[in-house]
């Protein structure tokens, strides 16, 4: 059974994690399969909107570690900088809808959506540093540029988790909401995002994203090879050992 569930309905594709077992880890298949829906919206006149959501008690709880690390080197064919390109360059709205756990990856994607939703049960965290390791996804650029620098160091230096209404606070998210209404008020708004003019909402996103779209792509880049060598380094090695052993 695959782990991406998709469905296309009235001009929105709905991307659904489905791993609940592993707190929708994401591994490399997982983020090649997220890839080609992107890839797949992105060319298909008919998907106006993409709605990406998890599972009720759990968003994503970051890379399948293991899985991660026997993918070998950060290079460009590996699926998950593929993934992190194919987001960061998504030219059509983009709307996630939270609930439970968004860690590392689960939260710095959400940097790259248009618009976010959480239910009052969402929690946020960024432990890159806590493994040894630095910002990934362009967060070292799009976090401080959207919840100011001090807010930016205390959860990507500090790694310190955060709640749903801090989020709202910090302007990460749109709207809390509970649990039980998260999803239709993400389908909702998704909704009337596809009823508008398709072209006069791209072009409306191109511009906005304009000024920092190539800056955000170096970033991207320039974390990639700081992950690498960090990851490749014996702290972020016993602490990646010691994550198993604790597990």
């Amino acid at each position: 059974m695959s782990h991406i569930l998709q469905q296309q309905d009235q001009g929105v594709l709905h991307i659904r994690l489905n791993r609940a077992e592993k707190k929708n880890a994401l591994s490399q298949q997982m983020y090649r399969e997220l890839t080609e829906a992107l890839q797949h919206a992105t060319n298909d006149v008919a998907i106006n909107v993409v709605l990406l959501q998890g599972t009720e008690s759990c968003f994503s709880a970051g890379n399948d570690l293991q899985d991660f690390l026997g993918a070998g080197e950060l290079n460009a064919a590996h699926p998950t900088v593929q993934f992190l390109y194919q987001l960061a360059k998504f030219p059509k709205p983009l709307i996630a809808a939270v609930s439970g756990l968004a860690i590392g990856i689960g939260t710095t994607a959400l940097l790259h959506c248009d618009l976010v939703y959480a239910s009052d049960n969402a929690r946020f965290q960024l432990p890159f540093t806590q493994l040894g390791l630095c910002p990934e996804a362009g967060s070292s650029l799009l976090l401080p540029k959207l919840v100011g620098y001090q807010h930016a160091a205390q959860y990507l230096l500090l790694g310190e988790a955060f709640t749903a209404n801090e989020a709202l606070q910090m302007g990460l998210v749109n709207e809390v909401v509970s649990a039980d209404n998260l999803t239709e008020l993400a389908r909702q708004k998704a909704l009337k995002l596809a009823s508008l003019p398709a072209d006069a909402v791209q072009t409306s996103k191109a511009l906005m994203k304009r000024g920092f779209q190539q800056v955000t792509l170096e970033t991207i880049a320039a974390e990639l090879q700081h992950f690498q060598r960090l990851l490749d380094g014996d702290e972020c090695q016993q602490r990646i050992a010691a994550f198993f052993t604790k597990r």
